[in-house]
């Protein structure tokens, strides 16, 4: 195995740990998480605009689901180059990268069932999807720009 191959599995492997801890977080906790960070983002459009309203919970909400998207995002371009570092192209890497996301976002839905406070959400395994379908298709549409550049 190749240090390139290696090294991308293992990011792979660490991300959807940090994942797993994440969703590990009970409902207090995982709110007091992204509350937080609701209230940095406030602070800083309130000094862009001061006059900014903002219904905390809503916004708070919003903060939540971008986390899912984001963080499958993440996973998706992962997932999608250790593959391509494994020699697995074309249409195939992209539907084992996509089978791979989305079995771990159902996976880890099922894992939040049993966490106090939290549950599963069909609503979260699509936004999941959804952020690893556009992940993968940002690393495909860099390849192919790199590829088309270095072709010159």
């Amino acid at each position: 195995m190749t240090f390139k191959k290696l090294l991308s599995w293992t990011a792979v492997i660490l991300w959807m740990i940090l994942i797993f801890n994440l969703s590990s977080q009970v409902a207090e906790q995982s709110n007091e998480l992204s509350t937080g960070i609701t209230e940095v983002i406030i602070i800083i459009i309130e000094k862009v605009n001061p006059n900014a309203d903002f219904d905390i919970h809503a916004f708070n909400h919003i903060i939540r689901k971008n986390a899912h998207f984001i963080a499958y995002f993440v996973l998706g371009i992962l997932v999608i180059n250790a593959l391509r570092r494994s020699g697995v192209y074309g249409y195939k890497s992209i539907a084992i990268a996509l089978l791979i996301c989305v079995f771990y976002a159902v996976s880890d839905e099922v894992h939040q069932y049993f966490v106090p406070g939290r549950g599963p959400g069909v609503k979260d395994v699509c936004i999941d999807s959804s952020g690893a379908v556009v992940g993968i298709m940002v690393y495909l549409g860099i390849a192919r720009i790199r590829m088309s550049y270095f072709k010159k």
